[in-house]
């Protein structure tokens, strides 16, 4: 075993599948460098994201449409020797799996630049052969429904998707389709809790949810939101599901520990976190 090898206790796809059917939440959050790789990993989070939320909270910019497959990989490569148990997923950024051959392209510089465990894009069923493409060979995906935040420009605003029922049907519908395709873990942002709770009861794979109830398989947040120095929220502009986890906490790492926690036991998300 080599010095650089991970401990047998590192989690795994397979242990995500076993968490969603033991019905043991899942705990995700974002991050970006060494430092909180290393809180994050000792204070129990087990789904670690390299977001291309890194474009708002760490770049400064006012979408994420700038992130670039060179920043994602770095910042992956920042945070993957510092987690000895989390599984480290990286976001495909932008236009990145426009085709098969960037998504394969952009696939293997996260997974071997930056070692990232899984990918995640955004898009339904028209990235289905996206995601069969690179699933067979060997990469796993982590698919993302809902509010999209690489689509803002298009969408105009940030909003909550799904309250009508033709949208909620071709969700429910998209999320089979992705899962088919070879998705291994879906995330769900920004819908109704009941629209959560009935695409997680009907997919066979972990579902991890930000602002999409309580009843799917786990939940992740920004963690510059949970510290409360997100711009966003400084500026004002907290999203219904956002806590602040550093109210009454001793030190960082205590407010990502209760994160945890509250996950873990169901305590979050409350009722004021979710959308009807």
């Amino acid at each position: 075993m080599s010095s650089q090898a991970k401990p047998s206790s590192a989690i795994q796809v397979a242990e995500l599948r076993r968490m969603r059917e033991a019905g043991e939440k899942i705990v995700a959050l974002t991050c970006y460098d060494a430092s909180f790789a290393y809180l994050e990993d000792r204070a129990g989070v087990d789904v670690v994201l390299v977001g291309d939320s890194l474009g708002m909270v760490i770049q400064g910019r006012n979408s994420t449409t700038a992130v670039t497959v060179t920043d994602i990989a770095y910042h992956s490569r920042l945070v993957a020797p510092f987690l000895q148990r989390a599984f480290l997923v990286s976001d495909l950024p932008f236009l990145s799996f426009a085709t098969r051959e960037r998504a394969l392209d952009a696939s293997q510089r996260l997974m071997q630049e930056g070692g990232a465990k899984m990918v995640k894009l955004e898009g339904g069923r028209e990235q289905a052969d996206i995601v069969e493409y690179l699933s067979v060979r060997g990469v796993p995906v982590c698919a993302h429904l809902g509010l999209q935040p690489q689509l803002i420009h298009k969408m105009g605003a940030f909003k909550v998707q799904g309250r009508e029922d033709a949208a909620a049907e071709a969700m429910v519908r998209d999320a089979k389709i992705l899962e088919e395709a070879g998705a291994d873990l879906m995330v769900l942002e920004c819908i109704p809790s009941s629209l959560g709770k009935r695409i997680t009861e009907q997919a066979h794979i972990p579902v991890i949810g930000i602002g999409a109830g309580p009843d799917v398989s786990g939940q992740i947040l920004v963690l510059q939101d949970i510290l409360n120095i997100s711009p966003m929220v400084t500026l004002g502009h907290k999203p219904r599901f956002v806590k602040n986890y550093m109210e009454g906490a001793p030190d960082i790492e205590g407010a990502i520990r209760a994160y945890v926690q509250e996950v873990r036991s169901g305590k979050y998300p409350a009722p004021e976190h979710c959308f009807q």
